[in-house]
């Protein structure tokens, strides 16, 4: 929640959290969203780094921030992705994966828990 709720903050779109528990070795979450230029992707990215890193947080790796296309944050049991929204539907990162999914309103502000598939 603490990542959905960071990327809210600074309006980033079409928000999908996954819940890949059972079929990843990698990760139990994934959260995908997008940004609608360079610099919106590298605001939600650094949003995300500074929300996590005021409750002690911080990511086991950072990618692709430099030309933000798609920035990926690890944080082990979550991995967000942040694309613009070009190189998302190139990738199609979110249908790859058969997994339980929570789409987030983007006009939220806040969310409160996950759904009961996501927790």
């Amino acid at each position: 929640m603490l990542c959905i709720n960071a990327v809210l903050q600074k309006k980033a779109k079409k928000i999908v959290a996954l819940n890949v528990r059972e079929i990843s070795s990698f990760t139990d979450y994934m959260l995908i969203c997008s940004g609608g230029t360079d610099r919106q992707v590298q605001a939600i990215a650094q949003a995300v780094q500074e929300h996590l890193k005021k409750e002690g947080i911080r990511p086991l790796g950072v990618e692709g921030e430099t030309n933000a296309e798609w920035v990926l944050l690890d944080y082990d049991d979550v991995v967000i992705s942040v694309f613009q929204e070009s190189a998302r539907s190139f990738y199609g990162l979110e249908d790859l994966w058969d997994a339980p999914r929570m789409e987030i309103d983007e006009n939220t502000t806040d969310i409160k828990k996950l759904s009961r598939e996501m927790a």
